[in-house]
């Protein structure tokens, strides 16, 4: 689904739900932008996969922004419509994430 996700974003047909676009206006860490989102997603890679996710399947993507911004995108994809769906976008926290890409038991 990644690739089909990266492609998307290459051709601006990206959705960003209003949960997403609420979480990445009032990050604790700091306000994200759609170009940080972006650069994310292209380097990113999948950590978990959400397959049972209604309407849509969806990934957690770790990726960093061009400035080493470690972002997590909660990201499903339309078949019918060929889009991507941001579902919700934060940075997270290391306390909780072992490398960013691992649950902290």
């Amino acid at each position: 689904m990644l690739p089909k996700i990266k492609k998307c974003f290459g051709n601006d047909s990206v959705l960003y739900t209003s949960h997403a676009r609420k979480e990445m206006h009032e990050e604790e860490f700091g306000q994200i932008k759609e170009q940080e989102v972006f650069e994310a997603v292209l380097n990113g890679e999948v950590i978990e996969d959400y397959s049972d996710d209604k309407p849509y399947p969806s990934v957690l993507i770790y990726g960093d922004s061009i400035e080493e911004k470690p972002l997590h995108i909660v990201c499903a994809y339309s078949n019918e419509d060929d889009m991507a769906i941001v579902v919700t976008v934060y940075q997270p926290d290391p306390c909780l994430w072992d490398e960013y890409r691992r649950r902290k038991q």
